[in-house]
């Protein structure tokens, strides 16, 4: 017997802080969004971050400006708000990356 209840897979991989930012600086076309709230952002972000914050009712509406041919490489402050936004992202088309752990594993 089968299980109806298990979780799809995963359509992102969640990377560590240093395989996140050296595929990051890799990637021919990568942009880093940060999806904190706009204060967060405000409080302290990764240099040439976007802030697109995932708990707003517009992040959905909000994908539609973005590129579809860009890799995204998504942070929060621990990883599960990056995680939500990829899942919400990869359902929409896009090519993403969670930072596991968040903005505080991003190498210095």
């Amino acid at each position: 017997m089968f299980n109806l209840f298990k979780a799809a897979p995963k359509q992102y991989e969640d990377l560590d802080g240093k395989t996140f930012k050296t595929r990051y600086e890799n990637a021919p076309k990568a942009k880093l969004l940060d999806v904190r709230t706009v204060a967060e952002f405000a409080s302290g972000t990764l240099p040439t971050a976007s802030n697109l914050d995932v708990t707003s009712p517009q992040f959905v509406k909000s994908l539609a400006a973005l590129d579809k041919n860009t890799e995204y490489f998504v942070f929060c402050r621990s990883g599960n708000r990056s995680g939500s936004a990829c899942d919400l992202m990869t359902a929409h088309g896009f090519k993403v990356y969670n930072l596991a752990g968040g903005i505080g594993t991003w190498p210095e």
